[in-house]
């Protein structure tokens, strides 16, 4: 297989166990003679799966025990209308820290009274807004942890008047979360813990059936909670491998042992860019994320962009390219990401910069 870095922001880059162990499965899962992605979801072979990642889950997110964890299709943007839909009665308020924030607040508005109580849009998103006020009379105030696009992350586990609901696509197992401070968090697997094809949800039991407004059986949280995740057929496939890789979460050490590596690698590589001449991160250093790393060419040499992207493909480098709605590069150094790629990309862009002295 040709050798390659994968700084992909998703899908992205997997645990190596977790595709083997997906392989195997897809010739013949748990000895059935079937494949995984024939196997019926009601057998005792499957449930044992559903069961074992549920319980990774609490596991390694020391999850207390008056949440329920369920696995969904549809994507997180989905989930953007399940919180409005569950929650909002009277008022919500939303943190607009980039894109996906904004347009979790779009779908809120389509159903009610959703307010943004602060933004960092006058800056392209590139710091995380600080000294606002949480309104106490909101049924809950919804954050994005961590800004893909604009590589900007909260990371720590604030303390909020009202509901707190929190959208950790991108950084959901990256470091230890205080569940309890949550009264829900959700995100796509495809970043940290699986394949794209399902959302995780955890959700404090107590903040459900507090609306007054029709709930579609399909769009009611309760709905998936009674069913165990399998009131409808669940995504198999990205369910297994989501367990393959929480596995290996639990065999790195867990969170925590997580945490300390991904601060290893994001702290190599903002200090190559802080170091090197040619480049410029984009964030605000206060507010970097240490999963999604944004840097463009530095003033003076904006012109080398095309080339250094030419000059990284040649040497191994995949996924740099920074989003299309701003330009630059971008390297997603999640969980799975070795700290022999953010090394390979560090002598790469030293490389770079003694070629333009």
């Amino acid at each position: 297989m040709k050798k390659v870095h994968n700084f992909n922001a998703g899908p992205c880059v997997l645990p190596k166990p977790a595709i083997e162990a997906a392989i195997a499965a897809l010739q013949d899962f748990k000895g059935t003679g079937m494949s995984i992605i024939e196997i019926s979801h009601r057998t005792k072979e499957w449930e044992s799966v559903m069961n074992e990642c549920r319980s990774l889950w609490k596991e390694l997110l020391n999850i207390p025990d008056n949440y329920e964890v369920i696995f969904l299709g549809g994507g997180a943007s989905l989930q953007f209308l399940y919180v409005a839909m569950n929650l909002l009665e009277n008022k919500a308020g939303y943190l607009e820290t980039g894109v996906w924030a904004k347009k979790a607040l779009k779908e809120a508005k389509g159903l009610g009274n959703a307010i943004c109580i602060a933004s960092s849009a006058d800056k392209t998103y590139s710091y995380i807004p600080k000294d606002y006020v949480i309104p106490e009379d909101l049924d809950y105030f919804h954050i994005t942890t961590n800004n893909t696009i604009y590589g900007t992350e909260i990371k720590y586990d604030m303390d909020c008047p009202v509901n707190l609901v929190a959208d950790m696509s991108s950084d959901i197992m990256s470091r230890p979360v205080d569940v309890s401070k949550y009264a829900l968090i959700y995100g796509g697997a495809q970043k940290n813990v699986g394949p794209a094809g399902v959302i995780f949800a955890i959700v404090r039991k107590d903040i459900l059936g507090k609306v007054t407004r029709h709930l579609p059986t399909m769009l009611d949280y309760r709905t998936h909670i009674d069913g165990e995740s399998m009131f409808n057929t669940p995504p198999v496939f990205p369910i297994f491998v989501m367990t393959e890789t929480l596995k290996w979460v639990k065999s790195m050490g867990g969170v925590e042992a997580m945490n300390k590596i991904n601060q290893e690698k994001a702290d190599l590589l903002y200090g190559e860019i802080d170091r090197n001449p040619l480049f410029v991160g984009t964030a605000a250093k206060e507010d970097r994320s240490i999963m999604n790393v944004c840097f463009v060419m530095a003033p003076g040499y904006e012109s080398l962009q095309d080339e250094f992207m030419a000059f990284a493909k040649e040497r191994g480098m995949v996924g740099i390219k920074g989003h299309r709605s701003v330009g630059g590069f971008r390297a997603s150094i999640y969980n799975a990401c070795p700290k022999e790629s953010v090394e390979a990309l560090v002598e790469c862009m030293q490389e770079f910069e003694k070629l333009h002295k």
